[in-house]
This record gives structure tokens, sequence and C-alpha cells, in this order.
């Protein structure tokens, strides 16, 4: 039993496991629990499998080789090498290794998949890979190597590594011999019995998983944007009516709706926002009524960094919402091959492992964040640049201008890292490239679009966390006393652990400091509790 058996409990049932659990339970919060229906499942589709391996009937994986050769019919009594030879000859996966908590939460998916009962696999196989979630036993998976076609099989081998004692795995995030891994536990190396090597390899768990974490990054980066939005708002005096309900009602678009009803609950009871009722005549008296053509310096219209953030964002909430719900789709289907369904007497061969739908929404989260990129970055481009900041210092600098340079170095962060994540954007679903002598000769490289999507995430909270500092920054010389209920709450959270930047320190330290505290703490969990 595992000593931190106290924690809350996700019950596995092949059917509800949300992206949310596989972060939770991959980093450790959770523990998992199995349904006892689900288990009666995996007993029927096993003995169903047993009762056809007793008819002697062929069995892809089971008593015949793998992909191009599964011509090749293999002897009862060679069944179970052959699970043993399909796991070392597949793990030749190279690269760092997924961080710890991802490759447990590779564990966590490819259990929840067997649970859906029809993946034929002992119960004892089942109980075995619970015990290693919830002592903290993941896998060593180096992260190259995947086609996500028939499954994550590279991934997905070093995972099968691990769980007959193979290679190296991480106990408690310490790396070691995965036999020493599993003794420390109070295990032995696993034995594995005909399908279940080919069960572990065939499937989509490690691209679920990082898929999984990509998405929870990108919930709170999501948010995060619309929280620097806010502060734009509130810094430059944004007018209202870009924001304004009726606006979205007539194109509306899901993601804008929400986007534009989330930033005007932040900045309700704003009084730096310009109201367009009050602007008339504000601007009328600016001139004398002679001339034929008179210039304001009150802006008419904000610019679109500004003003069209519900539409720019809109597909990115929308892009969000579709990626969560596919990895729960994927996290909760049977996706290897042979699938056995005892109720109706099948044992079918098809491509449940195939990563098109993985690999497509990855591409498109990867895309939705660049653009999100593009949006933040040209929003801190108005704060530092005296020809568009409205007034502020420019690069923000609070002492002597020259002799200080206040965000100037730390702009290029910005501009190098929106050109990454650009690059980046490029699709890898479209990739195909035929393999395994042509049998695999449409793929998915799934794996791939999710590591990069990661990444891309990652990439992205540099950017975000680099302009809440410059929106900090610019509130220190104006308007942080008129700010909406809301944003206010936010801002004065952010201050208590915000200093002006006045040359005095290394800026990195400021950056680590804030990019920890937005993102792995629970702030921005939830932004209805600071309106509600």
């Amino acid at each position: 039993m595992s000593k931190h058996d106290n924690r809350p409990v996700v019950i596995l049932d092949g059917n509800s496991l949300t992206a949310a659990d596989i972060v939770a339970i991959g980093v450790g919060d959770k523990r998992v629990e199995i349904d006892a229906k689900a288990l009666e499942r995996c007993q029927a589709s096993r003995d169903y499998l047993i009762e056809d391996i007793q008819a002697k009937r062929i069995i892809y994986g089971v008593n015949t080789s793998f992909g191009p050769m599964c011509n090749k019919i293999i002897s009862d009594e060679e069944i179970e090498t052959l699970q043993i030879n399909l796991i070392r000859s597949h793990a030749a996966g190279l690269g760092d290794p997924l961080k710890p908590y991802i490759a447990l939460a590779v564990l966590v998916v490819r259990l929840n998949t067997f649970l859906k009962g029809y993946s034929a696999v002992r119960l004892e196989l089942i109980e075995f890979i619970k015990t290693l979630i919830n002592n903290g036993v993941a896998p060593y998976i180096p992260e190259a190597g995947s086609v996500g076609a028939s499954g994550d099989l590279i991934h997905l081998a070093h995972m099968g590594l691990c769980i007959i004692g193979e290679g190296k795995a991480y106990h408690n995030m310490e790396l070691c011999d995965a036999s020493e891994a599993l003794g420390k536990i109070g295990l032995k190396p696993f034995r594995l019995s005909y399908k279940e090597g080919i069960a572990l390899i065939n499937g989509t768990a490690a691209m679920t998983a990082i898929a999984a974490f990509a998405i929870f990054s990108a919930k709170k980066a999501l948010r995060i944007a619309c929280v620097n939005a806010a502060f734009a708002i509130e810094i430059f005096g944004g007018i209202d009516d870009a924001f304004d309900a009726d606006l979205h009602e007539v194109k509306p678009h899901p993601g804008q709706v929400a986007i534009a009803d989330t930033i005007r609950k932040l900045y309700h009871g704003s009084r730096n926002i310009m109201l367009r009722e009050n602007m008339h005549k504000r601007i009328r008296e600016q001139g004398n009524g002679n001339e034929p053509v008179f210039e304001t310096d009150i802006n008419v219209q904000d610019v679109y960094s500004i003003r069209c953030t519900p539409q720019i964002l809109a597909p990115v909430q929308e892009a969000v919402d579709m990626v969560e719900q596919t990895v729960f789709v994927e996290a909760n289907s049977s996706n290897d091959n042979p699938i056995i369904i005892p109720e109706k007497k099948k044992i079918i061969h098809g491509g449940n492992f195939h990563g098109q739908s993985i690999s497509f929404v990855m591409d498109m989260l990867s895309i939705a964040f660049s653009t999100l990129c593009n949006l933040s970055e040209r929003r801190l481009n108005k704060l530092l640049d005296n020809k568009l900041n409205e007034g502020l210092p420019e690069h923000l600098i609070p002492g002597t201008i020259g002799l200080t340079m206040g965000f100037m170095g730390a702009q290029y962060l910005a501009t190098s890292t929106t050109a990454e994540n650009r690059q980046l954007a490029n699709p890898v679903s479209t990739n195909s490239i035929s393999c395994n002598a042509s049998n695999q000769d449409v793929v998915s490289m799934g794996t791939v679009a999710a590591r990069k999507a990661f990444k891309l995430i990652s990439n992205a909270k540099h950017v975000l966390t680099l302009e809440i500092l410059a929106d900090l920054q610019a509130l220190s010389f104006r308007n942080a006393d008129k700010m909406g209920h809301a944003i206010t709450k936010i801002y004065n959270v952010l201050n208590e652990h915000f200093q002006v930047y006045d040359n005095k320190r290394v800026f990195h330290d400021d950056l680590v400091k804030f990019r920890k505290m937005l993102f792995s703490s629970q702030l921005f969990d939830d932004l209805s509790v600071y309106w509600q």
C-alpha cells in the first residue's frame, strides 16, 4: 500500500478519466483505485481470448508475429517469448526522457484504456500497474521514437521494460534500475503472458498523457492572457464598446463571447475605461468649430491588440475546448489491436491505435497558442515603445533614461520566443512518412505533435510572464487606483510580490519568480473567484 494512501482517489473505470485527473495523478496529488465492474469486463475479455486460442484461431500479435511479419505463425510454446521479444526490440527510443510525472501519467492512461475491458490482459497486470502508479514508480521513457500510428510503440515499449524489470525507472522522482524500483515497493518483475506485450505498447497512451499536460497548461495560460488583456485596457484607458455584449452577440462564436465576457467581468467598475457615450463631447471641445479638419488626442478606436482581443482569442478558447474533449475520448477508448469484445463473440483486427485525432488537435493547439503569443508580444511592444505607449516612460524606465534600460533587454525574450513559437506552429499531423516495410504507410506523428504543443505552450508562459511584469511596472506609473473590482483583486495579490524594476537586480530572477507564481500556484485556477 502506498504511504500516500490518504490522497484523494480517482476511480478508474475506462470511461471517465479526465485530463485534469491524468495530471493530478501524474504529479502525485491523487492516487487510483479500480472499479469492480471494469475488472469483470477485463476478466470476460481474457476468458474469451483463452477460448479462441484453445480453438486454434489465428489472432494477430497472439500467435502471429507483428507488422508485415503477421503471416509468421508462432507455436504455442513460444507465444509468451514473443511478447518479451516485442518489448525489448521496440524499446529503441533516444533523447531526453519524459518528465517522471508525465511518464507516470502514461501508465495511468494505459491502465484506464485496459479497463474498458476489450484488451484481454490479466487482472494481475492491471493490479501491477495500479501498484506502480500509487507508489510513484514511473518508467524511463526517451522522448523520441513514436510515429503515432501503431500506437506509441517505442514509448510504450520503454514503459513495458519497467514492468518486466528491465531498463530504468523512477521511484519517487529518483532514477534507478527498474528491477531496483520494483523491489523498493515489494514487486518482482512481471512475467508477460500472451497478448499482454502488444496490449502494452499498441496504443496512444504517451501522446494522450503529454496532451493532457499540454491542455492543463493551456487552460491556465489562456486565463492569464485574459488578465493581461484586462490590465492593458486599464493601462491605456481602452474604450468600452469593443467588449460590449451586444457586439459579440451579433458575431456569436462561442469562444469570442466567452473571452469578451471574462474580460468585461475583470474590468467591471473601472474608472480608467473610456465610455463611448462620453467621448463625443470631449472630442468636440478640442476643436474651435471653424477648421475643416482638426486632430484629437483622444483615441476614437483602440489598436487591434486591445480592441480585437475577443476575436483573436476566440479560436484559442475553442481550440482548448476541442482539445480537452478529444483527450477525454482518447483516454477513455480501447486503442490497441486486436480488440476483444466477448459479449459479441468478436475479436476484431483494426486500427484504433492510430493517433490522428490527438495529432490534429495538438497541431491546432500549437497554432492557437502561437496566435496568443503574437497578441501578448504586440501588447508588450505597445507598453515599451514611447511612440505607442501613450505617455508611459520609454521601456518603462523608472530612473534616468539611457543610464538605466528598464524592460529593453527583456523584450528580446518575448520577441525571440514568439518567433520560435511561430516555427513550432507548423503542423506535424500532415507529415506522414511510410515505415515498417510500408505496413504503416500512413502515420499520425501524434506524439511528436503533442511534444511540440507542450513545448510551445511552455514558451508561451515566458511571454505571458514578461507581459504581467510589464503591466505591473506600467501600473506603478498610473491608473492602478482606478481599476475594476476583479482586476484590482488580482493586482493586489501580484503586487505584493512585485518590485519596480530599477536595474539594481538581474531581470532573470524576477522572471523566474513570477513564472513560478503564475503557473505553479492556484492563483488563476478559477478567475470567477475574483468577481464573485
